[in-house]
């Protein structure tokens, strides 16, 4: 990998090389990690599915005025990125009532949301990514109370943008997780990835769950249902070109 750059950091999907040009390049791995990576397993061509499904989401949203941090692809496995200084805020918006949301509630999962939840969550591998509000962002972590509402405008904004997508593919768009970072100027753009790893995707006729939770609960292959979203996605954007 050392054409790519110097390799500055290993997360539990990607892993980041920073150019001689100041860019970033981003290698998705092959594993699938859940419950804070207490479940693990590599599932080959993961990488590049969830490589493919990024790439294709940034572009179609950037061509909705959304700013984000994706350039180009360099191949299967990796794309190149503007550098950031991320935000330690991870934007979870739910649109249906799922996954952790349900069971803090004790809510049948499944139920609409109107309007859509925006969710804040301190990034913190060591604190397990605990929810937490805008006043405790503010007042402990130290964020700025207009990046914050940037944040919450953007995620939104984006969620209207992604909906659109999916429902093209024959997809319900059940929550997502959003991640940020700022440009040297200042400006606040979507960075990290969009894919089954990052959003609940469930078939709109059947409700098969054709994203992570297939892994995390052991509800079918994995793969199939990445590439199923890849398929669709592709189809989807195609006929919206």
């Amino acid at each position: 990998m050392a054409a790519y750059g110097e390799r500055i950091y290993e997360g539990k999907a990607k892993i980041l090389y920073k150019t001689s040009r100041g860019t970033l390049v981003h290698f998705f791995k092959d594993f699938a990690t859940a419950f804070n990576a207490q479940k693990k397993q590599e599932f080959e061509g993961k990488g590049a599915a969830n490589l493919k499904i990024s790439s294709m989401i940034f572009e179609y949203l950037k061509r909705t005025g959304i700013r984000v941090h994706f350039l180009k692809l360099i191949d299967e496995r990796s794309f190149e990125s503007e550098a950031l200084t991320m935000l330690p805020v991870e934007v979870v918006v739910r649109n249906i009532l799922a996954g952790s949301l349900a069971k803090r509630l004790q809510e049948k999962e499944g139920l609409p949301l109107h309007p859509p939840l925006v969710e804040f969550y301190y990034k913190s591998d060591e604190k397990g990514d605990p929810l937490v509000s805008d006043d405790i962002l503010i007042a402990l972590y130290k964020q700025s109370p207009a990046d914050l509402k940037t944040l919450k405008e953007m995620a939104l904004k984006t969620n209207e943008a992604l909906k659109k997508l999916f429902d093209r593919a024959g997809l319900i768009l059940a929550d997502f997780k959003l991640e940020f970072g700022k440009t040297a100027s200042g400006e606040i753009i979507l960075a990290d990835e969009v894919s089954p790893d990052t959003c609940r995707l469930w078939d709109k006729v059947s409700g098969e769950k054709l994203d992570k939770d297939r892994f995390r609960f052991d509800l079918g292959d994995l793969m199939t249902g990445y590439r199923q979203v890849c398929a669709r996605v592709e189809a989807a954007l195609k006929e919206v070109a």
